[in-house]
């Protein structure tokens, strides 16, 4: 039997909307998928809260995607919240107040929630192998979740996302080589030891990974079903760092493959990808596309209609 649910990811970077047909063996056949860079994000790590113009262009894109949903016949739609939501003091207002006015069901994930869900998600097509390390590179956080075939054995929440370190340390155009090195120095000191030491295999998920081999396959556009599983080779991640890093943000935006909305905060993601290859000793990341998006989908298919 299959019911049909939705699931909306409310990040600090985009706003991500999944309808799919779940099974009661927890299979996953998508309807839709659709994904707006919204920035809700922007200027938390500095002032602390949600912008009145950040929450203004989420309540646009949920008023679409709560249509959409509808016309799709969603029985019901799970709203995760996660890192920009958790450290803002109005974050909690925002999903009383906007997010609930859509009819969806809200739920402030935590940063271990974050990556349980995660977890689930990469798994939904098949389990990842022992000592695989996910890392999920997100705007406001990363999580690193360390997994096997008896599910999660490790996991990290750290406040290294790509949208908190472009806002903290690259404030040039092109970013100064000093700058980029003040970003690294952050991250090596925010990663555990006690997860990249012992994995044994990089998964990576999210948008930074995903525009990464969407640009190193030489796509026009990110094609989920031909990117999911490609390998990023380490040598590649090191590559396309070194040339985003070196160009302005006009030129970065109409770099191929590249989404022009992306190209203000690609280059910190992939500072953090690179640290993270480098203290896994990876040869390469191996690209899911699936990711918390389905996690939460398998979650909104235990809701009442």
């Amino acid at each position: 039997m299959r019911r049909r649910v939705g699931a909306v990811d409310i990040g600090t970077n985009s706003t991500r909307l999944l309808v799919a047909d779940v099974s009661d063996e927890g299979g996953i056949a998508e309807a839709e998928r659709l994904l707006e860079i919204t920035r809700l994000g922007d200027r938390v790590d500095a002032d602390g809260r949600l912008s009145d113009a950040a929450i203004a262009r989420v309540d646009a894109v949920l008023g679409r995607y709560a249509a959409r949903a509808a016309e799709l016949e969603a029985e019901a739609v799970l709203a995760v919240a996660t890192s920009a939501v958790r450290d803002a003091e109005n974050g909690r207002a925002f999903l009383r107040e906007t997010v609930a006015r859509h009819g969806f069901e809200p739920h402030l994930l935590s940063g271990e929630e974050e990556a349980e869900m995660t977890y689930r998600g990469v798994c939904s097509r098949e389990a990842v192998a022992e000592s695989v390390l996910i890392c999920d590179i997100g705007g406001g956080s990363t999580e690193l979740i360390l997994g096997g075939h008896d599910g999660v054995v490790d996991r990290a929440s750290l406040n290294i996302g790509c949208v908190r370190m472009s806002e903290r340390h690259l404030h040039d155009d092109p970013p100064a080589q000093e700058q980029l090195h003040a970003l690294r120095a952050e991250v090596d000191g925010a990663l555990p030891q006690r997860l990249t030491g012992a994995a044994r295999g990089l998964v990576g998920v999210a948008g930074t990974v995903t525009t990464l081999a969407t640009i190193d396959m030489g796509l026009e556009v990110e094609l989920p079903e031909i990117i999911d599983g490609h390998r990023l080779p380490a040598e590649a991640v090191e590559r396309l760092l070194a040339e985003l890093a070196a160009l302005p943000l006009e030129r970065r935006r109409v770099v191929r493959g590249l989404m022009p909305q992306r190209a203000a905060t690609i280059v910190a993601g992939a500072v953090i990808l690179s640290a993270i290859v480098r203290a896994t000793r990876a040869d390469a990341v191996a690209v899911s596309e699936r990711d918390i998006l389905h996690g939460a989908v398998l979650a909104a298919a235990r809701l009442p209609a």
